[in-house]
């Protein structure tokens, strides 16, 4: 269903009534998990980092918690796909799996032994908000991002970022998938922002290599189908890695879109 974007408390009815009307159908009562476009601060247990700004400042899983009847466990939703991957998916049996979703925005997350990570300021693997690597003069001081900084990730790599490069080299706004249409058909400026989008995607993971050197990196979201970024990116990564070798796979997420729906229900043992 679309979110109720504007109003926290239609969020949280429209959770409640999805999972009534799951259980209708299943005859079953069960746990609930749910991956949120953020986290739930340690320290005020109210939701952080939310690019659904809505959910800023709000308990939503005691709320949703007391509409349910139950406890509810929530997790960032990149989290969610990277334990979904570890535990059945691209990344199973691999020890450290790093999950970004390439979507309206752009988070990632990760899982440590079939787990997922968050840290003690629930922040880890959330690189789409470090500044884009290795800028080129062009690309500072870089997009505006709505979490009040420029040059973000974020803002270069997501669905939205790559149509806004789109838009400001060819004069059209188009969204992702006929920009990538488009490259395919040969016309010069969608091929050439294809070009660029997979040398920052490049640069950009290998940040996550000089930092982390996870076992795989698993792609999620809309930009994830585009099947070109499987070649073009891995053979650029070296390009940037410290040390001028780069083994790490970049893989597509196995369960598609239904793997950070999946991975929420495997916050519950």
């Amino acid at each position: 269903m679309d979110t109720p974007a504007a109003s926290y408390d239609a969020i949280v009815a429209t959770l409640a009534g999805l999972v009534n009307e799951a259980e209708a159908a299943l005859g079953q009562r069960g746990t609930v998990g749910v991956g949120i476009p953020g986290t739930i601060s340690a320290r005020t247990g109210l939701v952080k980092n939310a690019n659904s700004t809505a959910l800023n400042g709000h308990p939503l899983d005691r709320d949703l918690g007391r509409a349910l009847g139950r406890e509810v466990r929530c997790q960032n939703d990149a989290n969610c796909l990277a334990l979904s991957e570890a535990v059945d998916g691209a990344g199973a049996g691999r020890r450290v799996v790093f999950a970004a979703i390439l979507g309206t925005g752009c988070g990632a997350g990760l899982a440590l032994a079939g787990r997922p990570w968050a840290g003690p300021n629930l922040v880890a693997g959330e690189w789409g908000h470090n500044p884009l690597p290795w800028a080129t003069p062009d690309e500072f001081p870089g997009p505006a991002c709505w979490c009040g900084k420029t040059g973000c990730i974020e803002t270069w790599i997501s669905g939205t970022g790559f149509a806004d490069d789109y838009a400001r080299a060819a004069g059209v706004r188009l969204i992702g998938e006929q920009i990538v249409a488009r490259a395919r058909q040969g016309e010069a400026a969608a091929r050439d922002a294809l070009e660029r989008y997979a040398n920052r995607l490049a640069r950009a993971l290998a940040h996550v290599v000089n930092l982390l050197d996870p076992d795989v990196i698993v792609l999620g979201g809309g930009l994830s189908n585009v099947d070109e970024l499987y070649e073009m990116v891995p053979a650029q990564l070296a390009n940037y890695v410290f040390g001028g070798e780069a083994e790490t796979p970049v893989v597509r997420s196995q369960h598609g879109d239904s793997s950070g729906v999946r991975g929420a229900a495997w916050l519950w043992d």
